[in-house]
Formats: C-alpha cells, sequence, structure tokens
C-alpha cells in the first residue's frame, strides 16, 4: 500500500488538482472552472468527485494520506481562503481546509497561500532543495512572495506575511485591487506590465505590434511574444518592469537576506526578457553587505503543474513534521 497525497491549485479561472507521490510524480491530474458554482460547498463536492475518480484510477494500491491546497488569500493558521477578490466568493471567509477533512473522512487537510505553496514546492521538488533561507516571487495577475526562513515559511502572527506586491512603489499612483494606489504588483505583474505597455503607446511614437491589439484584449503573453521578435515598445515595457523589480528586491534582500530569490509564474514564463534587467538593476542597487551573495533565479518547477506541485508538497511537509 503506498501513500499519497493530493495537491489543489484555487485560481481565478480553474481549479486543478492531481494525486501526487513522495518524490513529486503526478499519477493523475484534472481540473474544471473555478466560478462554475457559486455555492461553495457544490464547488467542494465537485471537487470531492474529482479527486475520487482520479484516486480510482491510480491503478495500484494507495492511500490517500493527506490533502495540500494553495489558494489566494489562503491562511495556513485558519485553513481558510479569506476574502479573495479574484474569486467567485469574493466577500466569504471559506473554511476550505476543515470542509474537505470533513467530506474525506477525517484525511489531514492544510492550506495556504499561493505563493507560499510555490516556495515549498521550489523547496522540496525545485531548485531551493537544500536552501534553508529563500524567496520565491510569483508574477502573475498580482504579485506574491513566498518567505522561507531556517526552512519554514515565514507566516506571521495571523498567517498573512509575504504580501510584498502589496508594499508601496510609487504612492498615490496606479491603483490596485486592494483599495490602495501605488504598490508593487501594479507596476510588476501580468496586469502591471500591460498598464505600462498602453502607457508606452500614448507616450512613445515609434510603430509596434501591440498597437493592433484593442486594450482590453492586450495580454502580458501579447507583450512578451512581440519582444521575442524585437518590438521596440514591448521591449522597453520589459526593461521598464524588469528594473522596478530588481530594485524593489534589493529591499527585500535588505530585511530578509536570502540565499536566493526565484522568480515564478506567467510573467516569468518570458524568461530573460524580465530577468536580464531584474538582474541589471538588482546588482547595481544592492547594498553592499549582500553584493554578489544572493542569486536571482528562474523558479526550476515545470510551469504546467508547479502550483500543484506546491500544494502537494505542502501536504507533505505537514505530514513528516
Amino acid at each position: 500500500m503506498k501513500n499519497l497525497v493530493v495537491g489543489i491549485d484555487v485560481g481565478g479561472t480553474n481549479t486543478a488538482y492531481a494525486i501526487v507521490d513522495e518524490v513529486g510524480n503526478i499519477l493523475g491530474t484534472d481540473n474544471f472552472p473555478t466560478d462554475k458554482h457559486p455555492n461553495f460547498d457544490d464547488y467542494l463536492l465537485e471537487l470531492k468527485e474529482g479527486i475520487n475518480h482520479l484516486s480510482y484510477q491510480v491503478g495500484f494500491p494507495h492511500k490517500i494520506i493527506g490533502i495540500g491546497i494553495g489558494a489566494p488569500n489562503g491562511n495556513y493558521y485558519t485553513g481558510c481562503i479569506d476574502r479573495a477578490a479574484n474569486l467567485i466568493w469574493p466577500k466569504e471567509i471559506l473554511p476550505m481546509a476543515e470542509k474537505l477533512k470533513i467530506l474525506f473522512g477525517g484525511i489531514p487537510s492544510v492550506l495556504t497561500n499561493d505563493a507560499n505553496a510555490a516556495a515549498i514546492g521550489e523547496m522540496i521538488y525545485g531548485g531551493a532543495r537544500g536552501m534553508k533561507n529563500f524567496v520565491v516571487v510569483t508574477l502573475g495577475t498580482g504579485l506574491g512572495s513566498g518567505i522561507v526562513v531556517n526552512g519554514d515559511v515565514l507566516y506571521g502572527h495571523d498567517g498573512f506575511a509575504g504580501e510584498f506586491g502589496h508594499t508601496a512603489y510609487a504612492r498615490d499612483t496606479r491603483a490596485c485591487g486592494c483599495g490602495r494606489k501605488g504598490c508593487l504588483e501594479t507596476f510588476v505583474s501580468a496586469t502591471g506590465i500591460k498598464r505600462t505597455a498602453i502607457i508606452l503607446m500614448g507616450r512613445e511614437i515609434m510603430p509596434s505590434s501591440l498597437r493592433s491589439i484593442p486594450f482590453n484584449k492586450l495580454t502580458s503573453k501579447d507583450i512578451a511574444d512581440a519582444a521575442t521578435n524585437g518590438d521596440e515598445l514591448a521591449l522597453m515595457a520589459f526593461e521598464e518592469t524588469g528594473a522596478i523589480l530588481g530594485n524593489a528586491l534589493t529591499d527585500l534582500v535588505a530585511i530578509t537576506a536570502p540565499e536566493a530569490i526565484f522568480l515564478f509564474g506567467g510573467l516569468a514564463k518570458s524568461g530573460d526578457l524580465i530577468l536580464n534587467p531584474a538582474k541589471k538593476a538588482f546588482d547595481k542597487s544592492m547594498l553592499f553587505l549582500w553584493n554578489d551573495k544572493v542569486k536571482l533565479l528562474l523558479s526550476d518547477l515545470d510551469e504546467k503543474n508547479s502550483a500543484i506541485l506546491g500544494a502537494s508538497a505542502l501536504a507533505w511537509k505537514e505530514i513528516n513534521k
């Protein structure tokens, strides 16, 4: 009888889930639209049915011994998703870990936010193996961070430590979904680089393939594709975004003194387009105490399954305490 866990990634668009062994092999995976069920309990029932179906398909004797969940505004201490603005239940506090534990007959269930799950995944399956002090910065629709200190995720007293994306970059400028203005994620994220590209299109006169895309259709991938093809305006957007990121990361280093910072998520998939300008600013702005001590790297996890692996790694870490 082999022990396995379930990893669940709750996203604004889709919820993906998988059955995973202790070395990170995914034995079955599936997904469904997160907004399919306005009622959260109905959502959980579909999730349970999907997991049971995957378990049936595994094909050898096994036991599910834990469930790990990565979710926006996920609180490790309470096991709740706390009023996540980009989910279909934005004003609710959802006790997801406890409800799944009950639905699965008492199987231990643990939940954290998606950035912390990514950090745990990087530590167990990715480039941070063997590291005790590092940070994972997630560059998606927003900007999140998972901070690991002495081998443990930093949660703070209330479970919400690590909201690096909501540190102020330029106060009283771009409106943020959190209700404030000028948060770092309004500049450095998939939505942030789109806003920068739109501003550049109004400010600069050079031709660009981005000008033929309606503003409401423009994506960070469009900007990355254009930059890869040498589009000058798209390259400027990456230069500005990367420089802001690199400068901001030196402040994070001054507080956490990590061995490495890993960039993870959709915008990080642009590779050197974001990494090179970020490294340039990072090296230039670094306080001398940390010169050449902190590596700035792309995540080593497989992008397709990284969020699920992070969630499953959370379950394994909890079980192996």
